[in-house]
């Protein structure tokens, strides 16, 4: 049996890189080009596609707001409000595309019930995410995009004619002569007031408008980022979900994450009342009726006697050690006593297969006794599972603690042989209730074996950390 125990004060390779992406990214000016060709074409687009949706729904909902007192009035009613979330999700999805944040979409369907044909007649109707995209699609969007379309086309057209203008311009006659209006004159003789500069007119004039165009050309980055984000900050604010429904599927998600760690509290305890049946209330009921034997035969027979002492001496060892396997599932006082780390070098020591057992939690790591608790039972079980059925030669077992800062604390626990790999997340077994229980604690469980192995698991459990001097009890 191999142990390799290390104590490290900093975070594995993985909450450092995740710590990194956490990182806010300084954006230099050269990196704004780099996101202009999307946001010239999500801009250039905008209008065509905000006239198609104006024209389709208008003439969609006002014919059936006009044809509703004959009922099948209502069906095109509902048609135009499925039509404006049609074109409110090709909005969000154009806005994705053009590189902003991804905005969270509504919950269409919040009872996850299947819909039926009458209840996906009328939930349109009581469901105001339909009405906003309604508003979007007909006055909305048409609006803002006649204007961010004509300052894109307006920006561009000056940005690129002026900077190439002094080559194709010669070319084109403009049949203004001598005329006495320059547009760099007027320009020159404000900056400048009684200047008396004489330049060719046509010079000026191309040199005024190229001097015009590299301003525009250098500030066409800012322009599509602040046009891109017009139309991102109305998505949001109309297309995007109610911090309602945030909390609605916050609490649908701890209500799942619940009845996950019920169902497996319950699948231990059922499973530990059968290995208790099946296994030491056996065995003292045979050794109760061996002790009644000895007590009958014990002046009439004391060879007799002696010999079935020597069964009952046997039948109470194989019960003390089943019943100390079957502890093994619940938290050991060293856990308490020593933390975490000591304890799964405890576990570790007992694998008949050798482990080797690195330890990369900081010095100062303050972990809620019921996820040191819940670690323990999952490495154990993780380690029992590989000595069961890998048939492995040797056994590795990481654990580590990071902080990610966006999304908290988070143990993780790996779990690594080079058995024959093959392990699945099958219902009704032994991962399967891991990962249930995982679950509960609102973490993850990640399996990968391929058949001939290795097989590595992780279990990914977040946590608060305890503060300094804080203590919860072990429960």
């Amino acid at each position: 049996m191999s142990t390799d125990t290390t104590i490290a004060a900093t975070p594995p390779t993985s909450a450092s890189a995740a710590s990194a992406d956490a990182a806010p990214k300084r954006r230099s000016y050269w990196s704004l080009w780099a996101k202009v060709p999307r946001e010239f074409a999500f801009l250039i687009l905008t209008m065509p596609i905000a006239i198609t949706g104006l024209v389709v729904l208008a003439t969609t909902f006002f014919t059936g707001l006009g044809l509703i007192a004959l009922i099948f009035g209502i069906f095109i009613v509902v048609a135009s409000l499925f039509i404006a979330r049609g074109f409110g999700t090709l909005e969000l999805v154009r806005l994705r595309w053009a590189g902003r944040r991804e905005i969270t979409r509504p919950i269409w369907n919040r009872d996850n019930r299947e819909q039926g044909f009458w209840r996906t007649m009328f939930v349109p109707f009581i469901d105001g995410h339909y009405w906003l995209y309604l508003l979007h699609g007909m006055v909305i969007n048409p609006i803002v995009s006649i204007v961010s379309w004509s300052l894109t086309v307006a920006w561009t057209s000056v940005a690129l004619g002026g900077t190439t203008g002094w080559i194709w311009q010669r070319y084109i006659p403009d049949g203004r002569g001598d005329q006495d209006f320059w547009l760099y004159d007027v320009v020159v003789d404000w900056l400048f007031p009684g200047n008396t500069l004489s330049v060719d007119p046509r010079i000026g004039e191309a040199a005024f408008e190229f001097v015009v165009g590299l301003i525009f050309l250098a500030t066409l980055p800012f322009v599509f980022r602040g046009l891109t984000l017009l139309h991102d900050v109305i998505a949001r604010g109309v297309l995007g979900s109610w911090r309602s429904e945030a909390l609605e599927r916050e609490v649908a998600q701890l209500d799942a994450s619940r009845g996950a760690a019920v169902q497996a509290e319950d699948a231990s305890l059922r499973r530990l009342e059968r290995d208790i049946h099946d296994g030491p209330q056996q065995r003292l009921v045979r050794l109760q009726m061996d002790l009644a034997a000895i007590e009958r035969k014990l002046e009439r027979d004391p060879d007799a006697a002696r010999e079935l002492l020597g069964e009952a001496r046997e039948q109470a060892r194989e019960t003390l050690e089943e019943l100390r396997a079957l502890s093994r599932g619940f938290a050991p006082p060293i856990l308490q006593d020593r933390g975490l780390a000591v304890a799964l070098q405890s576990v570790a020591a007992r694998s008949p297969i050798p482990v080797t057992v690195e330890i990369e939690l900081p010095a100062d790591a303050t972990l809620p006794a019921s996820i040191e608790r819940n670690a323990y039972f999952v490495a154990a079980e993780l380690l029992t599972n590989a000595v069961k059925h890998a048939e492995a030669s040797g056994i590795r077992l990481t654990v580590s603690t990071r902080d990610t800062g966006a999304t908290g604390h988070w143990i993780d626990l790996w779990v690594t042989d080079n058995g024959r790999g093959g392990a699945a997340l099958t219902a009704g077994h032994g991962l399967a209730g891991l990962e249930e229980r995982v679950q509960g604690l609102r973490g993850m469980l990640v399996v990968d074996s391929p058949v001939g192995g290795p097989t590595t698991i992780g279990a990914h459990i977040p946590f608060v950390p305890l503060a300094a001097g804080e203590t919860a009890p072990l429960s």
